[in-house]
């Protein structure tokens, strides 16, 4: 297609259709996508039988090894990983499958929400074992935006913050249609209030953490009434070594 075409993928009955758009058209469509245009997200983690995903130091060593591998097999399946800066900062994480036989071409789309940019230079995860997308809100500085385009692509989706349900538009409008979020407490809680999540998968452990300060599943500022938590439905429960897994989808 000549000119200054991008395609746009959209889902129809019985698979997806890709049209060749005007770059000003397609970045008007991709700017922010409206509806249902967002890839199926499949919100993973582990945790404590007290809900904790890590203790107040940033320890985060809580499920078994079946279950890394039972969460390398999704990252293989997967189209994206998603994980929020802060994610990035404590554990400096690769997401790439690693934990299982895998070719390079197996490794998922690695998505970083960072409204400022603050992703560090040398992060694993800017490495070139996997594409990358660096997502941040127009209040990042122009200069650390600059030097984090010399390593991946950085993609500007919301004003002061990220806007999430954009980023899931511009995303699936490139072909991503599984997504993996494995966010922290304040990445799931956006993404869950946003209503963007499909399913939870949680691996539980045989084990007790505690702490005020201590990060749990979900955070956020929560809702006041319990007739207004978000609904579930019962999937799946299984064991995994000394855990627990429990499958549910979201009723949005």
């Amino acid at each position: 297609m000549p000119g200054k075409y991008l395609v746009f993928k959209h889902q129809v009955d019985g698979g997806s259709e890709s049209l060749y758009l005007p770059i000003n058209i397609y970045l008007l469509i991709t700017e922010c996508v409206g509806g249902n245009m967002k890839p199926y997200v499949i919100l993973n983690s582990a945790m404590t039988l007290d809900g904790k995903i890590a203790t107040k130091t940033g320890s985060s060593e809580i499920s078994g090894n079946e279950d890394l591998l039972r969460v390398h097999k999704v990252r293989k399946e997967v189209d994206a990983i998603m994980v929020g800066i802060n994610t990035v900062l404590a554990d400096d994480p690769r997401l790439t499958v690693h934990k299982i036989p895998a070719e390079p071409s197996d490794n998922p789309l690695r998505i970083v929400v960072d409204s400022k940019g603050r992703t560090p230079l040398n992060s694993r995860i800017l490495k070139s074992d996997a594409p990358t997308i660096v997502v941040v809100s127009k209040e990042a500085e122009p200069e650390k935006v600059k030097k984090l385009k010399e390593k991946v692509e950085v993609t500007v989706c919301g004003k002061e913050r990220v806007d999430l349900k954009c980023l899931m538009g511009a995303i699936a409008s490139r072909g991503v249609e599984t997504l993996m979020l494995e966010g922290g407490s304040t990445l799931n809680y956006s993404m869950l209030i946003n209503g963007l999540v499909d399913e939870v998968r949680v691996c539980v452990a045989p084990m007790i953490a505690g702490g005020f300060n201590a990060k749990t599943l979900v955070d956020g500022e929560g809702v006041d009434f319990m007739k207004d938590a978000l609904a579930l439905e019962f999937k799946k429960v299984y064991r995994l070594g000394e855990d627990l897994v429990l499958e549910y989808k979201v009723i949005n």
